[in-house]
C-alpha cells in the first residue's frame, strides 16, 4: 500500500494523460500500476516519496528490475511512464527538476510477430463446434478477427449497432477514440448473419445485453477470456506455434500484404496512426518469401 498523497499524484497524472492523449483504460491502468510499484519501493528502500525521487533512485530501480528478469521492452515502457510522470510534475510546479532526464532507454530489437500460415488459420477457424451456440459465437468471433484485423479489445467491445450487414462494414472506435470503418467481407457477413439469427438469442435466453458477443451470463467478454479461447482452439487444431492475443490481427495484415495490398491501406484498416508501426508486417512478408525461396529454389 502507498500513502494517499502518493496515490493522489498518480491519479491526477492519469487524469491529465487521459485528457491530453485519450489513452485507453488498459494503458492508464498499466501506468498507474507501474507508478504504485515504484512508489512502494521508493518508500521502503529510500524513505522518499515520488516527488522527492532522485535520478539515482530511478537508475537503481530499473537495474533491480532488470536483474530480476524484466525484459528490455518492458523496462523501456516503464521508463517512458516515469518520464511522462515527472514531466507532468515539472509542468505542475510540484518538482524543480526532472530525475528521469538523461536516462537512456534500453536498446531494443524489433521482434517480428508470430504469424500463422493461411492453412493454419483455416484449421484454427474450424476448431469451434458450431452446433453449440457458444461454439458458433466463437467461430464468428474468429472469422471477424481474421476478416478485419481488429484488436481483441475492439472485438469484445463491439455492439450490434456498430455492424452494418447491408453495407458489409464495421464502425470501430480504436485507440484514442479514433473511429474507422472496416470492411467485413462475404464470409464474415455470412457468419454474423447466422449468429444473429439464432445462436446469439440462444446464448441470451431472453436476457438483454449491449454487446455483440455476450458470455453465457449475458456480460461483456473480457480480453483475457477470449485469449483463453484462442489458446484452447489452437490446441484443438494442433497448432503448436506460440500465439498472442493479436495472432489473427498479425495474420490479417501479413496475408493482405502477401496478396499485394498497399501498405497504407493496411495501415488504415488496422487503425495505426503511424505508418512505421505497420511496416513491421513488410518485414514479416519478406522473411516468408525468403523461406519459400530457400525451400523451393534449386540454387537457394
Amino acid at each position: 500500500m502507498i500513502e494517499d498523497a502518493e496515490q493522489g499524484l498518480i491519479e491526477r497524472f492519469a487524469d491529465a494523460l487521459w485528457m491530453a492523449r485519450g489513452l485507453s483504460a488498459n494503458t492508464l491502468a498499466a501506468y498507474q500500476s507501474d507508478l504504485r510499484a515504484f512508489a512502494g519501493w521508493l518508500s521502503k528502500e529510500r524513505r522518499r516519496g515520488l516527488a522527492q525521487a532522485q535520478r539515482s533512485d530511478l537508475l537503481d530501480y530499473l537495474t533491480l528490475l532488470s536483474r530480476r528478469g524484466r525484459k528490455p521492452r518492458s523496462s523501456a515502457r516503464l521508463l517512458s511512464c516515469l518520464r511522462q510522470f515527472y514531466q507532468h510534475l515539472l509542468r505542475q510546479g510540484t518538482i524543480q527538476g526532472d530525475p528521469s532526464a538523461r536516462i537512456e532507454a534500453p536498446k531494443l530489437g524489433r521482434p517480428l510477430p508470430k504469424i500463422l500460415t493461411e492453412a493454419e488459420v483455416e484449421v484454427l477457424l474450424k476448431a469451434p463446434d458450431t452446433d453449440d451456440p457458444r461454439g458458433h459465437r466463437d467461430r464468428t468471433m474468429l472469422e471477424l478477427l481474421y476478416a478485419t484485423g481488429l484488436r481483441v479489445s475492439e472485438l469484445v467491445g463491439l455492439t450490434p449497432q456498430q455492424v452494418s450487414l447491408v453495407q458489409g462494414v464495421l464502425r470501430v472506435m480504436g485507440k484514442g477514440d479514433k473511429e474507422r470503418l472496416v470492411p467485413l467481407g462475404e464470409e464474415a457477413v455470412s457468419w454474423l448473419q447466422d449468429y444473429l439469427q439464432g445462436p446469439r438469442r440462444d446464448l441470451l435466453g431472453g436476457r438483454r445485453c449491449d454487446f455483440l458477443f455476450p458470455t453465457h451470463r449475458s456480460d461483456c467478454m473480457t480480453r483475457q477470456a477470449f485469449w483463453q479461447l484462442i489458446k484452447r482452439y489452437a490446441v484443438a487444431a494442433g497448432i503448436s506455434k506460440p500465439l498472442s492475443p493479436h495472432t489473427l490481427r498479425h495474420a490479417f495484415a501479413t496475408h493482405l500484404l502477401n496478396h499485394g495490398a498497399d501498405l497504407r491501406v493496411v495501415q488504415l484498416l488496422l487503425g495505426h496512426s503511424d505508418l512505421s508501426t505497420t511496416q513491421i508486417y513488410t518485414h514479416v512478408a519478406r522473411e516468408r518469401l525468403k523461406q519459400l525461396h530457400a525451400r523451393h529454389h534449386p540454387r537457394a
